[in-house]
């Protein structure tokens, strides 16, 4: 798939009205109240990829946003695990990454992100922006086009990468990439309730709404 062709200026701006959620796909019990799904019947959906990979990039971009469009988000647990082609080095601990340092830097980026921002719409917006970048080839530009255009606040997150937090963080990754079962052959990886969907992982909507078993069933899983 080729790259976005808005520019990063523009997209950018866009990737905020992916945050804005309304309740037309949302179920409502006999006496009209909204039914809100419950923590524990939520599924568990987990993306292991590298953040130079183009597929990694388009599926995060492309497909993996439009949990937020259609409350799919509302039902999942999101989990996004970078590092997952990477490699520790035993004799000095140092990690290689499939597609270079620059990938291992926005690894460590998405690490950082990660960690500092459990929150999920934040750090999926700031990862979103990341794999803008690495589409467009234009990575450096993380720091103006990322997190001062979203508005999050940059001390703590240098603090981090500056640090090397984010390659200490790579390592718990790389440790958690290795205990699935099966391995993963490629990435995305991506898991649903602890079941690899493999080479199917576009239709990850279809196997969500399946494992789903609460009543807050969202309007896209109506029509899977």
């Amino acid at each position: 798939m080729g790259s976005p062709k808005l520019p990063i200026t523009i997209v950018i701006p866009l990737i905020l009205l992916f945050f804005t959620y309304d309740s037309k796909g949302a179920s409502y019990d006999t006496s009209g109240s909204q039914i809100k799904p419950v923590d524990y019947e939520k599924v568990n959906l987990s993306v292991y990829y590298e953040s130079l990979s183009n597929s990694s990039a388009v599926f995060i971009v492309k497909n993996l946003r439009e949990i937020f469009n259609n409350d799919l988000i509302d039902i999942v647990n999101l989990q996004l695990v970078p590092w997952a082609n990477s490699h520790v080095n035993q004799t000095n601990n140092a990690i290689s990454c499939q597609n270079g340092p620059d990938e291992c830097e926005l690894n460590s980026l998405a690490a950082c992100a990660l960690n500092i921002w459990p929150n999920v719409d934040e750090h999926y917006s700031l990862i979103n922006c990341f794999e803008f970048l690495a589409i467009e080839r234009n990575i450096k530009m993380w720091q103006d086009d990322c997190l001062k255009q979203l508005g999050l606040p940059l001390e703590p997150f240098m603090n981090c990468f500056n640090r090397g937090n984010g390659t200490e963080f790579g390592q718990k990754y790389i440790d958690e990439t290795a205990k699935l079962d099966p391995p993963h052959s490629f990435v995305p990886w991506v898991v649903v309730n602890n079941q690899p969907i493999e080479k199917d992982y576009e239709n990850f909507t279809d196997y969500v709404c399946k494992a789903y078993k609460g009543a807050a069933i969202p309007a896209v899983c109506n029509v899977h």
